[in-house]
């Protein structure tokens, strides 16, 4: 992934802020996978306005998470190679907690967070699969899951905190783009929505090509309300059949690299920031 601005998400002296006038915008091409590049055109405009915001935040003393060459993680998979979208609200507000994926954390973080601990119940209760030893989901993204989050920042330790802030329309339009893929023949191409609590489910109405999975959210607070049994991981996979599509190997149980060969992804070189 590309970093998109210069943060330090620990305690640490405020990094320089440079001014617009001095920034060498990098065009959207350079940040994202070729596919999202095309798909996001007509919001590159919002996504440097967040640069402005990200860097407004550093100089009033007000860091930020994820680390900045995560921010837009989730648009360096293949655009065309997504079957499964799974929407989260903001990051986890928790310095080396989020990674840039919705729900997602490095491997290296325990305990997890209650919520993701939440799913890998529902996940091997659904499908069977072995309790998966780490938080990294990363190896679902290879094998076409997005993980986005609505708003894809958030301040240490103010959860929602940048709700409203000017990610929903990225966000969206991503989404939207997402629903509008066709085949040569004009056929949508197959997407399972999987929609989890209130915010992501006001989503519904952007997925009118999708099938969709909806829950409760997995929070502990919602969680025994209708998550658990849900069984969101098999139905998806019974849409997928249904329309023609490969199911997701939704074991993370592998001894693969969590980081995609060129081969599982055709993503860009990581580069430098289209903002500083």
């Amino acid at each position: 992934m590309h970093r998109i601005c210069t943060a330090s998400t620990r305690s640490a002296p405020s990094p320089t802020v440079v001014p617009m006038s001095e920034t060498h915008i990098k065009p959207l091409s350079q940040l994202v996978e070729p596919g999202w590049a095309h798909a996001l055109a007509d919001v590159e405009p919002q996504i440097h306005h967040m640069g402005d915001f990200l860097r407004a935040e550093l100089a009033a003393g007000r860091h930020y998470l994820p680390a900045s060459h995560n921010i837009l993680r989730a648009f360096t998979i293949p655009f065309d190679s997504i079957k499964v979208l799974i929407v989260g609200q903001d990051p986890y507000p928790t310095p080396g907690h989020p990674v840039g994926l919705s729900f997602c954390v490095a491997p290296d973080v325990r305990p997890l967070p209650k919520s993701l601990i939440n799913i890998y119940k529902e996940l091997v209760d659904d499908v069977h699969v072995p309790m998966p030893a780490n938080g990294d989901l990363t190896p679902w993204t290879q094998r076409g899951v997005m993980l986005l989050n609505r708003c894809l920042t958030v301040g240490v330790g103010r959860p929602n905190s940048h709700q409203g802030k000017g990610w929903e329309p990225i966000t969206e339009a991503a989404i939207r783009a997402l629903n509008a893929r066709t085949d040569s023949n004009g056929k949508p191409l197959p997407l399972v929505a999987i929609l989890w609590g209130r915010n992501a489910q006001s989503l519904e109405p952007l997925l009118t090509n999708a099938v969709i999975i909806k829950s409760p959210h997995p929070s502990p607070l919602s969680a025994s309300r209708g998550f658990f049994g849900s069984k969101p991981f098999s139905r998806a996979n019974q849409a997928l059949i249904a329309m023609g599509a490969t199911p997701v190997d939704w074991s993370l149980t592998s001894t693969q690299p969590s980081t995609p060969s060129h081969e599982q992804a055709q993503v860009p070189t990581p580069v430098q920031p289209s903002f500083e």
